[in-house]
């Protein structure tokens, strides 16, 4: 009889065990696939054409705190879920909000530099002159913590000139691990000169870096009203498909009645830059039903093509590249 009882204690106090490891929160996160959606309603454009069938989709991710249960054991997390640790979302120093102000800021320079790509493209007289690489955040425990802030705009280095994040990061990788680089650094109307040191980045130990993540800064002038509201999404992600929805819209013949899913960062000479939460954005797009997912070209298609089951990839490196990978898709599926 007293054995019975501790069984069945012992299997109450697992289950109790069980029931606050699922509640209680856990120091890491998860990243989980949220649907594709359309951007129509969400893009309006000043002399846009009525939409046909199909349309342009965006993918977000989900980020949300992972339970303690869904941290040791990954047979609980739901189905494309990625666990990661809170340090890898937010750099030491910094915090949550801050990190949303980012994301939103860099959705803001995302949707300008999409329109004028697309308009471009169209043929529009665009004013869009690059201007430099534009801090959005720095490392606490890098070289350039307290010498360079976000908002600033990095204009040269050892005095050549950096008009695009590229020219910053060509120019800091002459350098080896260890040298230090010479910024010319804009802070509202002054330009001074900062010494900062470098390290090997994590990914590459013979690339320098001095720990900072830069967009590009740009004064854009468009020809036209262009308004995007995503209620609240942030990142820079969604750049290939505002640009390819504006084009949509106002010349038609991008989607041909297919839903087109499409991600990747948006550079103002047209390229597109690789993401992060690629395994979520395929999977969000194959719930969607989509017809066919762009992502960037190299790594991001090779992880997306992994997980993609039937859903047709096609990887793209410029937007130009984009639009003509579209024009043939018919012919080619």
């Amino acid at each position: 009889m007293k054995f019975r009882t501790l069984i069945i204690a012992g299997l109450i106090l697992g289950a109790i065990a069980v029931g606050a490891a699922w509640v209680l929160p856990s120091d890491s996160y998860l990243l989980l696939p949220d649907t594709a959606k359309p951007l129509a309603g969400k893009v309006e454009v000043e002399g846009e054409k009525p939409r046909g069938p199909g349309g342009i989709y965006y993918v977000d991710v989900i980020v949300r705190e992972a339970s303690l249960l869904e941290e040791i054991a990954a047979p609980v997390r739901p189905e494309g879920a990625d666990l990661v640790p809170a340090h890898a979302l937010v750099p030491p120093g910094s915090s949550f909000r801050e990190r949303r102000r980012q994301n939103l800021r860099q959705m803001d320079r995302s949707q300008e530099v999409a329109a004028a790509v697309a308009l471009r493209e169209l043929g529009y007289d665009v004013k869009a002159d690059p201007e430099g690489a534009l801090v959005v955040a720095v490392a606490s425990d890098a070289p350039a913590a307290g010498k360079i802030e976000p908002t600033d705009v990095i204009v040269a280095v050892d005095g050549t000139a950096v008009r695009t994040p590229d020219d910053l990061r060509r120019l800091i990788g002459t350098r080896k691990p260890g040298q230090p680089v010479r910024l010319s650094v804009r802070r509202g109307s002054n330009v001074n000169e900062v010494v900062v040191g470098t390290v090997a980045s994590p990914d590459d130990k013979k690339r320098p870096i001095v720990g900072i993540q830069v967009e590009q800064s740009a004064d854009i002038k468009l020809p036209i009203d262009v308004e995007i509201d995503l209620a609240g999404v942030g990142g820079p992600s969604a750049g290939l498909a505002f640009a390819l929805d504006i084009v949509e819209e106002l010349r038609g013949k991008v989607a041909k009645n297919l839903k087109v899913a499409a991600t990747g960062e948006i550079e103002l000479d047209g390229g597109v830059l690789p993401i992060g939460g690629v395994k979520q954005k395929v999977i969000g797009a194959r719930r969607s039903g989509a017809d066919v997912f762009l992502v960037p070209a190299g790594e991001n298609a090779k992880e997306a093509r992994r997980v993609a089951g039937d859903l047709r990839i096609v990887p793209v490196e410029n937007f130009r590249q984009a639009l003509r990978s579209l024009a043939t898709l018919r012919r080619n599926a």
